[in-house]
């Protein structure tokens, strides 16, 4: 199911893929879950330990009985899904064509710990603007790639394979499929591949967006990464930037240990529930641990588009069945940039500002960061997944963005 081995650069058929895991290993996953051997409770009344043991035993309990990993299956092969070896490694995606023949073409790139899974809500929201609120004039052709070592993607047998590499293969891809002019999405790990696509500026691609803008100025960024004190003259918007990376910074270890020992992490292929509680233990603006998909363990259902917890599972369980929790966590260990310094990108960028992002970035550091600036706006909603927590609204931003690009 998950394609393992790097391929002849020459292979570029394209070829359909559908989703469907052998019964026995779902039976194998209730069984670890059940056989799990639990720690002690925290001895702390909030989450400044890890994810709390009781969240975690809640999260198993119904990933065990009640979990329906189908029906997440189902969601997958309704959408057109395919796989061609770019650069040598077997890369799967979702190829969601408009029926408005005039739509933009988009690739749209996930993160860790996130899947294409991150973006099923978006997929109809852009190509089919009129049932969701949109004109025909904003339809989008979407694309989006599972990054390698992620998901049904292939998983690199050697090194190499950072945000510059995916850059390159995301332009192939994009040119493969017959898109000679196109726009490109990222947040997380996917803001730092279109910050590449932007900085590499590949023929046809017109401009990016991204929810994860890498805008901070280098005092800034050195004095946050030795927890100093600010330099002088920052306005209240970036004071208030600059304590969000403070406490980013701070509150990063899972990030600092992948970048470090990415092989060591045996637990989390071995174990479910390890698995599980290393993919919730994140920050967010606010320093909680993944307060948006915590959150989402308690909201079993949705009629706004709000993020879920079967939904939290279905990326879960993906890691799970593809056995990619290690294979993700090597693209820390790949990466030796900053996480939000500012890169340099001229082409033009499109930045949306979630209130829950790891930092908001303020304008003023966007319009130095991206001169060739095309839409900020600061939205009063959602978070670091933002198309997993506000798909409509994400839409919307990109409907926005880059509607002066048609």
């Amino acid at each position: 199911m998950s394609l393992t081995a790097e391929k002849p650069a020459g292979a570029t058929a394209i070829r359909p893929f559908h989703v469907d895991v052998p019964e026995e290993q779902l039976t194998d996953l209730r069984r670890r879950i059940a056989a799990t051997r639990w720690p002690e409770e925290e001895t702390v009344a909030d989450s400044s330990q890890g994810v709390p043991l009781a969240v975690v035993q809640e999260l198993a309990r119904h990933w065990a009985t009640d979990y329906d990993w189908r029906a997440c299956e189902a969601r997958l092969n309704a959408l057109p899904q395919f796989t061609t070896v770019v650069d040598g490694l077997d890369i799967h995606f979702v190829h969601a064509r408009s029926r408005h023949e005039d739509a933009l073409p988009i690739v749209i790139n996930h993160g860790w710990p996130g899947s294409v899974i991150e973006q099923l809500k978006i997929v109809d929201r852009l190509t089919d603007p009129t049932a969701h609120g949109g004109s025909a004039a904003d339809a989008f052709h979407v694309v989006v790639p599972s990054m390698p070592g992620y998901g049904f993607s292939g998983k690199p047998t050697s090194t190499g394979w950072g945000p510059e590499r995916m850059a390159r293969a995301w332009a192939e891809l994009m040119g493969r499929l017959g898109y000679d002019r196109y726009v490109a999405q990222g947040g997380d790990w996917g803001a730092f591949v279109v910050d590449q696509m932007g900085l590499q500026a590949p023929e046809g691609l017109l401009a990016v967006h991204t929810n994860m803008p890498a805008t901070v100025p280098a005092d800034v960024n050195a004095a946050a990464l030795a927890g100093q004190p600010p330099p002088a003259g920052l306005s209240a918007e970036e004071q208030r930037a600059y304590e969000q990376l403070i406490r980013t910074f701070g509150q990063v270890e899972y990030a600092r240990y992948m970048a470090a020992r990415p092989q060591t992490l045996y637990g989390i292929a071995d174990s479910p529930v390890g698995l599980a509680a290393w993919l919730l233990d994140h920050n967010d603006a606010d320093g909680q641990p993944a307060a948006a998909v915590v959150a989402a363990l308690a909201r079993h259902t949705s009629t706004t588009g709000e993020l879920t917890r079967d939904e939290v599972l279905d990326n879960i369980t993906l890691y799970w069945l593809t056995n990619t929790g290690v294979s993700a966590s090597r693209l820390y260990w790949e990466y030796r940039g900053g996480f939000f310094d500012a890169k340099g990108v001229a082409i033009p960028v499109a930045v949306t500002v979630f209130p829950g992002e790891q930092y908001e970035a303020p304008r003023s550091w966007t319009e130095r960061a991206y001169p060739g600036l095309i839409h900020y706006n600061r939205v009063d909603r959602g978070g670091h997944f933002a198309a997993w927590e506000q798909p409509q609204l994400l839409a919307e931003e990109l409907r926005a963005a880059f509607r002066s690009l048609r």
